[in-house]
């Protein structure tokens, strides 16, 4: 009774497994990539911020106009673009004021040195206040820094 044909009637198994190495290494890749350009994204004119105490913003925020002041008294703001210019201060409040126009939502921080007289800081908020900016937030160091 045998026919010849006993191996015929098997097939192999087909395995339905995914290698997924490859997708590891490009996870670790990305991973690295993003490492680097994180503290890059947030951009701003170097001064020597107040340390304090403070909680951190919600990181679900929108990307927000930052307002830097020098100790020397000199104002710069950060639109986005990379390019911090020296700029008067009425020329910021024009810019915040268009940016706030299309996006009322966008958060303000400022920048201030610590050295710069408290008055020059408050007088900043206010008339970032009265371009339409909601709420004015103050950038701090955490103690340990």
């Amino acid at each position: 009774m045998a026919t010849g044909k006993a191996g015929k009637g098997r097939r192999k198994k087909l395995v339905a497994e995914i290698n997924v190495v490859p997708y590891i290494d490009v996870m670790l890749v990305l991973l690295i990539v993003f490492m680097i350009t994180a503290p890059l994204l947030m951009q701003g004119v170097k001064v020597d911020l107040p340390k304090a105490p403070t909680s951190p913003l919600d990181d679900k925020a929108k990307d927000p106009l930052i307002v830097s002041i020098k100790a020397d008294g000199s104002y710069y703001v950060d639109l986005g673009n990379g390019k911090n210019q020296k700029e008067a201060l009425a020329d910021i409040v024009t810019k915040v004021a268009k940016v706030l126009a299309q996006k009322p939502d966008t958060p303000v921080l400022v920048w201030g040195d610590r050295r710069v007289d408290y008055g020059a800081v408050v007088s900043l908020m206010a008339q970032l206040q009265g371009a339409g900016a909601a709420s004015v937030g103050l950038v701090t160091e955490p103690p340990g820094k």
